[in-house]
C-alpha cells in the first residue's frame, strides 16, 4: 500500500480515535508498520484525573491492510 493510498482511510481513524479519547484530539500518530501488512498507529496525549493530576495517555491501534481497524488498547 502507498502512502496516497492510506491517507483517507486513515483519516477516518483519526476521526474515531479523536472521538472516543478527546485527549489525543488533533494529534497526529507514529506509524509503524508491521511484516503482515497491518498498520500499528500509537497517539499519545495526557488526561487530568478527577483529583487534578495530569496523567500520560497511549492509544495503540492496529489497522489491517484494508483500512480497518483491528484492535484498539489504551494504556494510563
Amino acid at each position: 500500500m502507498n502512502s496516497n493510498e492510506n491517507e483517507a482511510p486513515l483519516n477516518e481513524i483519526y476521526q474515531q480515535v479523536y472521538r472516543k479519547f478527546p485527549e489525543v484530539a488533533g494529534k497526529r500518530p507514529v506509524k509503524h508498520e508491521q511484516p503482515n501488512g497491518h498498520v500499528l498507529l500509537v497517539f499519545k496525549g495526557s488526561g487530568t484525573t478527577p483529583d487534578g493530576k495530569k496523567i500520560a495517555r497511549t492509544i495503540r491501534v492496529l489497522v489491517n491492510e484494508k483500512g480497518k481497524i483491528v484492535k484498539m488498547t489504551t494504556s494510563r
